[in-house]
């Protein structure tokens, strides 16, 4: 991991992000990309001019560096790489975009956890970059004073299609050096013995070398809750899931279930697309 990407609109909650993101960087020495969107009407852009030729555009864009230049002399930044971007798209795009051209291993993004998110990451537009970006997505809720990723919960079905992100989810457990917990959570809806849960878990895992795992069939009445409860009940560091880009999540992963956890899961959440 060379390069972190984090989307900001100067709030507290994308701080948090970056305060990680610190963190991360100053410990594997990574680059940190700072990306802030400006929502200016695209419409109102003549493709044959320059943004030098906008008014409100060229006011935002001096503000936003003035914002960067605020937040990069922070202490917890100081001798970092330090990136700094304006991007004109929706978010989802801008975070696509960038992580296209600069090569980017990781995107972390900062959230107001249960109560919902606002700011820059309002509702669709936090699904959506989990949804399209084909880099890792990791979902900060709280400050971190020190980022733990000792155990590491994976919840999955253990289908075929999810053998990929979850190696992806291997390699960044070991970088974390973290402990990692495979999670099948039964439900009333989506029933499975535990014997056909053990075995299709094996099956899943059998060609991958992993040296610090556990294998936990959780029963609760909902895919969302059971993997809250049980991430409760080992005091977890994180959260990891498949995605299944625009068609949503894998198998039981279905609907909301990618949106529910981002929105509502006190842990961070972090993302590996399929």
């Amino acid at each position: 991991m060379k390069k972190i990407l984090v989307p900001t609109d100067f709030s507290t909650q994308a701080e948090n992000a970056l305060k990680v993101a610190a963190q991360l960087a100053r410990k594997h020495e990574c680059e940190i990309y700072l990306l802030h969107i400006l929502e200016v009407p695209m419409h109102t852009i003549d493709a044959l001019s320059t943004y030098n030729d906008l008014p409100e555009a060229m006011f935002f864009m001096k503000l936003a560096h003035k914002q960067f230049e605020e937040l990069k002399a922070q202490d917890y930044l100081k001798d970092l790489v330090i990136h700094e971007q304006v991007e004109f798209h929706e978010i989802f795009k801008g975070v696509f975009h960038v992580c296209k051209k600069h090569h980017i291993d990781l995107v972390i993004m900062g959230s107001n956890g249960a109560s919902g998110l606002k700011e820059m990451l309002i509702g669709s537009n936090t699904e959506k970059v989990v949804r399209t970006s084909e880099t890792p997505v990791l979902v900060i809720k709280n400050e971190h004073k020190t980022f733990k990723t000792k155990h590491f919960v994976f919840a999955s079905d253990f289908n075929e299609e999810s053998i990929e992100p979850f190696k992806k989810a291997i390699a960044f457990a070991n970088l974390f050096d973290s402990k990692m917990h495979l999670l099948m959570v039964n439900t009333p809806n989506h029933f499975i013995t535990s014997s056909d849960a053990q075995t299709r878990i094996q099956n899943f895992i059998k060609d991958i070398k992993m040296p610090n795992y556990t294998i936990n069939i959780y029963n609760d009445v909902t895919i969302e809750t059971g993997i809250m409860n049980f991430s409760q009940s080992i005091e977890a560091d994180i959260i990891g899931m498949s995605t299944h880009g625009r068609q949503g999540i894998s198998h039981f992963f279905n609907g909301s279930i990618s949106e529910d956890l981002v929105n509502h899961a006190k842990r961070p959440v972090i993302t590996f697309k399929i």
